[in-house]
């Protein structure tokens, strides 16, 4: 029996069921990832297996550094298939890390490959998938065709001009590609020569010039109808914590007159004048009906000395450990005494955090919309088995898992997908397992429709895309 097969992760025969009758052929909404609208505009034709499965993927480099593997095979000077080789001496060491999973699954589902990774496995493997990734099958829009994706949501500055988005819209594509409105640097008056060149973008983008707080604001309150013109129904923050203490409109503007001037902002200037701007982010997002995504919890860009040679996003991010219960709580009551909160998903990064989670999301429930406050997926270091057990273990106890809006990617790669899959065999085989212990009833005219639920149909009906 090959090592990934049809019962994969399927531990009884609940399980089974549940996975095969109900979540296998469900289409998939990925709602938050990081994949470039630029490579499905352009239908980008990958080159080899590096460009589509190891080019930026800093989980893999994570992993091959602790390996003892050089730098130069990660986001050095390599050749492809030197990184490709240096990635399959690793396959091997990787026992028990979900990427062990993932690699199998993806070298299946996209290429039909059964062999297990290693060195001496890689010169065929290298082949066979460049071969196929020559046809028109592995394009990226025979890849979104072929794990029925409905929808994507990109994740995308207020500077970005969504051009490639626009060219998206004018194709046949039957996939859905939507902007989502990130707007991380809008919060950073504490670094103001890097704030204010990203504030030249922002007047040069919205045709606007900025000479004060106001101006800022409704610069930047264009570009968020501007997103909403063009089909974006979600907002993001990827934020260490929740900002619970807020700017009056005076010190806001005083905060960034003086970042404007080049004066770094105080740390406790800096989170008022966030929690002031997500204040703002927050009511335009309720007036217009989207949903808000807050990921919480990541100690980014921790060693200093990497940060500096090889800059963000590389691998030296970890999780960190902010109190988060009292910030996030003056945050939503905030918005709630306003009747200004919007929907929102909470990503928690730390563990530890998944009860203050899944206990604060009922506190602001209200009945308006079914689960309007969502306890998100498990994200980056909890995208594995159990850490997304933990997170449906929290969520089932304190709340209702049958609203849960379920997978996304998070991903820059197109060999991302089989993620679904994955996060779908793991709940099949959590609720299974409780089918056959007694612990749910053996109903799968009860249990089914859940499953197809939180594989597809609630993030649908949540989130108000426009997706058949």
């Amino acid at each position: 029996m090959p090592f990934i097969h049809e019962d994969f992760l399927l531990s009884n025969e609940s399980a089974r069921r549940l996975y095969h009758e109900y979540a296998e052929n469900e289409p998939i909404l990925d709602y938050h990832c990081h994949l470039p609208p630029r490579d499905v505009a352009q239908n980008r034709q990958f080159q080899n297996l590096f460009e589509i499965w190891l080019e930026g993927d800093h989980y893999k480099w994570r992993a091959m550094r602790a390996n003892g593997v050089d730098e130069r095979y990660c986001t050095g000077d390599a050749s492809p298939q030197e990184k490709f080789t240096a990635w399959a001496g690793t396959v091997p060491y990787t026992l028990r890390n979900p990427l062990y999973h993932w690699t199998h699954l993806e070298l299946k589902r996209y290429f039909g490959i059964d062999d297990l990774l290693d060195e001496k496995t890689a010169p065929a493997v290298w082949e066979r998938a460049n071969s196929l990734l020559a046809g028109s099958d592995l394009r990226a829009h025979g890849i979104l065709a072929r794990f029925h994706v409905k929808a994507v949501c990109t994740t995308d500055d207020p500077t970005d001009d969504l051009d490639w988005h626009a060219v998206i819209a004018a194709t046949d594509l039957a996939t859905k590609v939507f902007p989502c409105f990130r707007p991380d640097k809008a919060l950073n008056v504490h670094l103001p020569e890097a704030f204010n060149a990203w504030v030249a973008k922002l007047e040069a983008v919205s045709n606007t010039s900025i000479s004060s707080l106001n101006d800022f604001v409704g610069a930047l309150h264009k570009r968020h109808d501007f997103f909403h013109s063009m089909g974006g129904r979600l907002s993001d923050h990827g934020v260490n914590h929740a900002f619970g203490e807020f700017a009056h409109d005076g010190e806001a503007a005083r905060i960034f007159d003086c970042a404007r001037s080049g004066r770094a902002a105080e740390p406790d200037e800096q989170a008022r004048f966030a929690g002031y701007m997500m204040l703002l982010f927050g009511r335009w997002d309720a007036e217009k009906g989207w949903t808000k995504q807050l990921h919480l919890g990541a100690l980014r860009n921790a060693n200093t000395r990497r940060f500096r040679e090889l800059g963000a996003d590389v691998g030296f991010d970890s999780i960190g450990d902010w109190p988060q219960a009292g910030a996030l709580r003056a945050y939503l009551d905030r918005l709630d005494q306003e009747n200004a909160l919007p929907k929102m998903v909470f990503y928690t990064l730390n563990p530890a955090d998944n009860y203050v989670t899944a206990t604060m999301i009922g506190d602001f429930q209200d009945g308006s919309v079914p689960g309007k406050m969502q306890m998100g997926s498990g994200w980056w270091f909890q995208d594995q088995k159990e850490a997304m057990q933990w997170q449906m273990n929290a969520l089932s106890n304190c709340g209702l898992i049958s609203r849960f809006i379920g997978m996304l990617t998070d991903s820059r790669s197109f060999m991302s997908y089989p993620r679904h899959e994955y996060f779908r065999r793991v709940l099949c085989d959590l609720l299974g397992r409780d089918m056959e212990s007694g612990e749910l009833p053996k109903d799968f005219s009860l249990v089914g429709p859940t499953v197809k639920n939180i594989c597809y149909q609630n993030a649908k009906q949540f989130l108000g895309l426009a997706v058949e």
